[in-house]
């Protein structure tokens, strides 16, 4: 249910990890954040805010969800204890409230920096929106590396100070590029983006990988699934396209959902007007299920996602 925890090893990169609070801006402080899901019941809102109070931490923001099917969902974020108090805070909370109320939890800090990792085909406009927002400082997190399967974006890429793997993709030598793509990633990186990579991942490379994935699939799932959605969107002569970003899985395109996103067309607008309209749902919609992912805001429930 939950993800690894980032890594503690910084850079200095521009687009390193920075101390901001919860609306984005510049935090005077680090925060501490706490994500959990467990059965509902009267009194765990309390039982929490109460730990943090008798430890001493002021609570900065708060949301919780209960479901139809009896779980609460909760993320808080509260002002860090000092890094030398953490782990006995942590043991603390699972001995006093995660443990006898059944809780899955984990602890994240807005101080550590993550490693991001992109993956991408011919179509740039996901990754430029991604570099764009790495090199303002809106992305929060590293970008460990860019692979694709094509050299186009190599001049894009290096001229960054980033580095860029050309990674072909032959019609017999799948496994090897995947193999080659692993070995370059390592276990170095938190999180792993497809922005607008056209290769299906194996299931043995998402097992291998070690990190969540997400994807922007160029379509509002469930509906049009697969390829060329545009096309098949324009002969149906639909109202509305949009794009979905989702968590990947062994199942093409049926990961869990983070975000989507949705604008009107008509019957003037052609193919290549739904390609245009639709390449800007897709770095925004793309951008945001990123941001939610590096923020801490994303809780699985089951096929589902809970976005705070």
């Amino acid at each position: 249910m939950w993800s690894r925890a980032p890594r503690r090893d910084g850079g200095d990169s521009p687009g390193g990890a920075l101390n901001r609070d919860d609306s984005g801006c510049m935090a005077e402080q680090p925060t501490s954040r706490l994500l959990l899901a467990c059965p509902d019941r009267p009194g765990l809102i309390a039982a929490v805010s109460g730990f943090l109070a008798d430890a001493g931490l002021n609570i900065v923001d708060a949301d919780q969800h209960s479901s139809g099917e009896g779980r609460l969902f909760m993320r808080m974020v509260f002002d860090s204890p000092p890094d030398g108090e953490r782990e006995a805070l942590r043991r603390r909370f699972e001995e006093q409230v995660g443990g006898p109320l059944e809780m899955d939890y984990r602890f994240a800090e807005s101080s550590d920096p993550r490693r991001v990792a992109i993956m991408v085909s011919r179509e740039d406009h996901c990754l430029s929106d991604l570099l764009w927002r790495w090199r303002s400082g809106e992305l929060g997190a590293e970008i460990a590396a860019v692979i694709s399967n094509h050299p186009d974006h190599a001049g894009q890429v290096t001229s960054l100070g980033l580095p860029f793997h050309h990674v072909p993709v032959e019609r017999d030598g799948k496994e090897e590029a995947e193999r080659r793509t692993l070995e370059l990633l390592g276990d170095e990186i938190d999180l792993l983006v497809l922005a607008r990579y056209m290769q299906v991942l194996s299931p043995a490379f998402l097992d291998r990988l070690g990190a969540p994935a997400i994807n922007i699939h160029h379509s509002f799932l469930p509906a049009f699934v697969g390829a060329d959605p545009y096309r098949r969107a324009h002969e149906r002569g639909v109202k509305l396209i949009g794009a979905t970003a989702h968590y990947v899985t062994e199942e093409l395109d049926a990961g869990p959902i983070i975000d989507q996103d949705v604008t009107r067309v008509s019957h003037r607008d052609e193919v290549e007007d739904l390609m245009r309209i639709g390449r800007d749902i897709e770095r925004l919609v793309l951008a945001r299920a990123v941001k939610a992912h590096l923020d801490d805001r994303v809780l699985l429930d089951g096929a589902r996602t809970i976005v705070f």
